[in-house]
């Protein structure tokens, strides 16, 4: 079988920070890597449930709600794919802090948080989702355009 394309990054080389994991045609995959790969501990699966529902909810609410095409966490639980569609990578990277900002500092209910809207609407830690956004976002907060690629650490 061919092999998918983010299996033939070097995770041994990545660290905390956004990536450009792929460009198909008008769409953008960005790596939001929170966890250093091989690198436990892990996010919290309940954080990272937390997570999902804060950064999708605020993306398809921003101004580029029309150009969000997904949010989602990695299986190795080091992160989130973020899908855009024509947007400037440095929109993109500044709409990523935004919401990320956000997220920290939401106060509240957890959108989508209920029986009917979630299929597992008991699984969530607001606690550990804001200690790793904060985190996160003090890891990103001074991140340039010119640090989107893979390559630039290597």
């Amino acid at each position: 079988m061919k092999k998918i394309a983010s299996f033939t990054v070097d995770h041994n080389k990545l660290n905390v920070g956004v990536y450009i994991s792929r460009i198909d045609s008008d769409i953008v995959t960005y790596d939001l890597r929170f966890i250093k790969p091989n690198t436990p501990p892990f996010l919290d699966p309940l954080a990272m449930h937390t997570i999902e529902h804060l950064f999708a909810t605020y993306a398809r609410n921003s101004e580029y709600s029309e150009n969000v095409i997904y949010f989602g966490p990695m299986g190795c639980m080091t992160g989130f794919y973020f899908l855009t569609r024509e947007l400037s990578h440095e929109t993109a990277l500044s709409l990523i802090k935004d919401i990320v900002k956000k997220c920290r500092d939401h106060e509240g209910d957890i959108p989508g948080n209920s029986k009917i809207e979630c299929g597992n609407f008991l699984a969530h830690n607001v606690e550990k989702a804001h200690k790793a956004l904060f985190k996160y976002y003090n890891d990103i907060k001074d991140w340039t355009v010119e640090k989107l690629s893979y390559d630039y650490f290597a």
